[in-house]
């Protein structure tokens, strides 16, 4: 299984359009590609960021296609007379290790919210899921099996974690960019001189 999400990043509405746009048309090639195609994310117009879930053979090639850095090029539909035409948006695929992943996990089975009937109100459908390690939780009650659900909280809590690692990541070296800001001028520890760079 793969993961795949697109993101509007911090765009304007434009972009968040690009998005939508950019579902239906993944969306086609998905079947054209006999991939199967779930969304794990709430979608919505005003959707920034859409996360899905894709398996089957030709998974890893459609994820490969929509990777990177991605523009519409397109007169706002939104604000006629604007200049700019130029809207950007990202792709960004990983692939699932299931395995390692399903060791630390607890699960729980609950009842869904929402349409559904009786089917919605007599089983336990919906997947509540920790990561022990972490202490990361999802809940998913997108797909009518528990099965699926459980599938799909597995690939949630990897992207999450994969998130949070990236987090720490970056913030690492926003520590590093800002040690050129910091610097504190006098007091030096130690001296070097010329261009033999030799210590005084």
């Amino acid at each position: 299984m793969m993961l795949l999400q697109l993101s509007a990043g911090q765009g304007p509405k434009e972009c968040q359009q690009a998005l939508v746009l950019a579902a239906r048309q993944l969306a086609l090639e998905a079947s054209a590609l006999d991939v199967t195609l779930t969304p794990v994310s709430e979608q919505g117009e005003d959707a920034r960021s859409l996360l899905y879930a894709l398996s089957g053979q030709g998974a890893q090639a459609l994820v490969r296609r929509w990777q990177g850095t991605l523009l519409w090029v397109c007169q706002s539909p939104f604000r006629p007379r604007h200049g700019r035409k130029n809207w950007f948006f990202s792709g960004r695929g990983f692939a699932v290790s299931e395995p390692a992943l399903n060791e630390g996990i607890q699960y729980k089975a609950c009842k869904a919210s929402g349409p559904g009937g009786q089917h919605v109100n007599k089983t336990a459908s919906a997947i509540q899921a920790v990561h022990l390690e972490s202490g990361l939780r999802v809940a998913v009650s997108s797909e009518r099996s528990q099965h699926a659900n459980k599938r799909l909280a597995r690939a949630l809590l990897l992207q999450k974690l994969a998130e949070r690692q990236q987090q720490a990541r970056d913030q690492q070296q926003r520590r590093r960019w800002q040690q050129h800001w910091e610097l504190e001028r006098g007091k030096p520890l130690r001296t070097f001189v010329g261009p033999g760079f030799v210590e005084k």
